[in-house]
């Protein structure tokens, strides 16, 4: 029977303790928790955005630009090899449609052969004119000796008929000097002539043969070895595939990119941008490879920034360059890449979820054991902040707020005063220490409370009487605010603390 007894009272104390431990509120609330340690080390200011791979250098493949001087301003790609095939110098990469080019010849070739004719033509002119310049002169000069024969015959003549033979005889030599110069004249216009219909015919020679080569062009072939990659053409920046159209003068087809030194372009908010410099370390990943690894260095920032398309938001072009060389890498490939903008050595930084905002403008955390305390938020990253004041380092933090703080307010660091939204540092302690009530029993608002201090109300007990005064005289108003004594939302407000 003692024997029963004692194991009677072993099993009731078993159960007792099993109870205690199952039932007791504060365990069970610890183990429902999460808690996070607050760490004293390096922090890094990051910036974490997405990016697109593209080669730092590449060899443009450039349809035939000289197209413009027919007057061709689009051309249309028949045929072009697939994207990502490995070309040796030579080798085809692009048809275009020559169809207008065939037209244009056409019209030049008919064009040339009207310049022959008329060239022809005015040969045979020259050779008409000149011709007849030299018969005049030939003719004067038989008529000048028919007419010195004569003067000679006229020695027996009257004087007066001597004199008129002599007269006629200067009158030809004065034809014939000017028949002279007029035929240098008619010489000079036939070269000119000739001149000017040889440089027609040339022109329009060279054109129809500049013309004909140009065909070849239009077989576009790779100027080195490497891999073909579409391009971005025309205003739109769409991709050239086959069937689109280049401009002549954008007449980009493809390109062969230099797989030897890559880079990755991504677009950052203009909230952000502000952090990034050249020169800046970047950790970067690749969706296609997520196990690789890799690390770069701001490039380039830009200066003036552009609309993004999916926001309102204006979003600024940042250039990474990666430091190592991978086989792998192709271009349009999408990168991970996370800016380091600032680090920050020996300092305490909890997470995120463990900061949470009191009364819109106290950060404050709450320790294991379930005290408030406020704290002054530093840097911030995707993750972590760094805390100046209130914490230190091995402080376990609730990441979450437990349901047993009603009532309780964060117990304030005397070094921000002063730095808190001017509407909490406008009212006393009374403020923090004692309710504030309206008349209804609901907690007065701070703004509420301003003005009652101004018409000369000095704790809440007059204010309250203020309050009912003015109830009675216009009917009572209710005003409110968030409850002084509960928890409010997560996260740190950048109002009268710094959060960066």
């Amino acid at each position: 029977m003692r024997n029963k007894l004692i194991i009677f009272g072993i099993v009731v104390v078993g159960i007792i303790i099993v109870a205690v431990q199952v039932f007791n509120p504060s365990k069970a609330e610890d183990s429902a928790v999460l808690f996070a340690e607050a760490e004293r080390g390096e922090f890094t200011v990051e910036v974490t955005t997405t990016g697109e791979l593209s080669a730092e250098r590449s060899t443009k493949i450039i349809g035939p630009a000289a197209a413009r001087d027919f007057g061709i301003r689009q051309m249309t790609i028949q045929r072009l090899v697939e994207e990502g095939t490995q070309v040796r110098e030579g080798e085809f990469v692009a048809q275009l449609d020559p169809g207008e080019l065939y037209d244009k010849i056409q019209a030049e070739k008919d064009r040339l052969t009207a310049e022959i004719a008329e060239y022809d033509n005015a040969k045979i002119d020259t050779a008409l004119t000149l011709s007849s310049e030299r018969d005049k002169l030939i003719n004067l000069d038989y008529n000048i000796e028919e007419k010195k024969l004569q003067i000679e015959q006229s020695q027996y003549e009257p004087p007066a008929t001597k004199k008129k033979y002599e007269n006629e005889l200067e009158k030809l030599k004065r034809d014939k000097l000017r028949a002279n110069e007029n035929y240098i004249l008619k010489i000079e216009q036939a070269k000119a002539k000739m001149i000017e219909a040889t440089s027609d015919l040339k022109r329009v020679r060279d054109r129809y043969e500049r013309m004909q080569k140009l065909i070849a062009d239009f077989t576009i072939t790779a100027p080195q070895a490497g891999m073909v990659i579409y391009t971005k053409g025309g205003f739109g920046g769409d991709r050239v595939v086959e069937g689109s159209q280049i401009n002549v003068w954008s007449p980009d087809v493809a390109e062969l990119p230099d797989l030897s030194s890559m880079i990755s372009t991504t677009f950052i908010n203009e909230v952000d941008i502000r952090k990034v410099k050249p020169g800046q370390p970047v950790e970067m990943g690749l969706d296609a490879f997520p196990e690789k690894k890799l690390t770069g260095k701001v490039m380039r920032v830009a200066r003036v920034g552009q609309q993004n398309p999916n926001s309102d938001a204006k979003v600024f072009e940042v250039v990474v360059r990666l430091n190592e060389r991978d086989s792998d890498l192709r271009p349009a490939m999408t990168t991970s890449n996370i800016i380091v903008t600032e680090r920050l050595e020996d300092v305490v930084y909890v997470p995120l979820e463990c900061l949470h905002v009191y009364n819109d403008s106290i950060n404050y955390v709450v320790k294991k054991g379930g005290s408030l305390q406020e704290v002054k938020v530093g840097k911030t990253n995707s993750n972590e902040a760094v805390i100046e004041m209130g914490v230190e380092a091995g402080d376990m933090l609730y990441m979450s707020l437990p349901e047993s703080l009603d009532g309780k307010e964060p117990k304030l660091i005397p070094e921000l005063d002063g730095t808190r939204m001017q509407k909490y540092e406008a009212a006393p302690e009374q403020l923090l220490n004692e309710e504030w009530l309206m008349p209804d029993g609901s907690p007065m608002n701070p703004r509420i409370i301003d003005a009652l201090k101004q018409r000369g109300a000095k704790t809440p007990a007059e204010a309250l009487e203020m309050m009912k005064s003015f109830g009675n005289r216009g009917g009572s108003r209710s005003g409110g605010g968030r409850p002084r004594g509960g928890a409010s939302t997560s996260g740190a407000t950048t109002s009268g603390q710094p959060s960066n």
